[in-house]
């Protein structure tokens, strides 16, 4: 007599989405990562733009408009102008796009006063504390923002002159405050609306030649003569 072979019990079927022995691991999706690095270059050419007097105060430019310049989608220009909105570079105006805030000569003297009741104090403190060698160290960045005013180019000097000061403000070693301080260093590099023209070459090459000298004093140890310098440079 022939045995017939036992049924094989069917065992319960793969639940949607979960993997089999044979089925390789998805990869990992990466579109996140693309687009904050779009993101990130839409908003540093913003930037630029901003500081180039290319997006001129008052103006209301579309996202569509600003993605089809930059050669990308509208979605990373929406945000980027969303971050330069929470920095009161930029207002959102519904359904038209991001109008280019219009600052006046007070509001610049006033981020001046705030950034010179920040920065100098700090200033001098590290100057009767940090070593002149340390000071030394930072003299090619000083004379970067020199080489970086002489282009006359205004955006070129803005990161310049912002990346000497961090550096000396981060020898403090507080990182809130060499954050806090950049961004309203940033905010006093955006030209005021009506500005009867703007800075000219020599204008940034006397403000770089500032950075030398205060670097100058702090390697000499001259407190006092640091004083007077930062004081010309927030009051200028």
């Amino acid at each position: 007599m022939r045995t017939v072979p036992a049924a094989r019990v069917p065992g319960p079927a793969p639940v949607r989405g979960e993997h089999t022995h044979a089925e390789p691991p998805p990869l990992r999706p990466r579109p996140l990562i693309q687009r904050s690095s779009v993101r990130g270059q839409v908003l540093d050419a913003l930037r630029t733009a901003l500081v180039a007097g290319e997006l001129r105060p008052g103006e209301v430019y579309s996202a569509p408009a600003l993605g089809e310049r930059f050669g990308v989608s509208a979605t990373p220009v929406r945000e980027a102008m969303q971050q330069l909105a929470q920095e009161g570079a930029v207002e959102v105006v519904p359904n038209r796009g991001f109008r280019v805030v219009e600052r006046g000569a007070r509001e610049l003297a006033e981020l001046a006063e705030i950034r010179a009741l920040i920065e100098v104090p700090v200033l001098l403190r590290l100057s009767r504390t940090v070593p002149a060698e340390r000071w030394a160290e930072l003299r090619p960045l000083a004379e970067a923002t020199v080489r970086a005013a002489s282009s006359g180019t205004r955006a070129v000097y803005a990161e310049a002159d912002r990346a000497f000061h961090r550096a000396v403000l981060a020898l403090a070693g507080n990182e809130q405050l060499v954050r806090i301080a950049d961004d309203l260093h940033r905010r006093a590099q955006w030209p005021p609306a009506g500005s009867p023209a703007p800075r000219g070459r020599a204008d940034l090459v006397a403000d770089a030649h500032e950075h030398t000298a205060l670097l100058d004093a702090l390697i000499a140890g001259d407190p006092e003569l640091v004083r007077a310098l930062v004081g010309d440079h927030f009051a200028a």
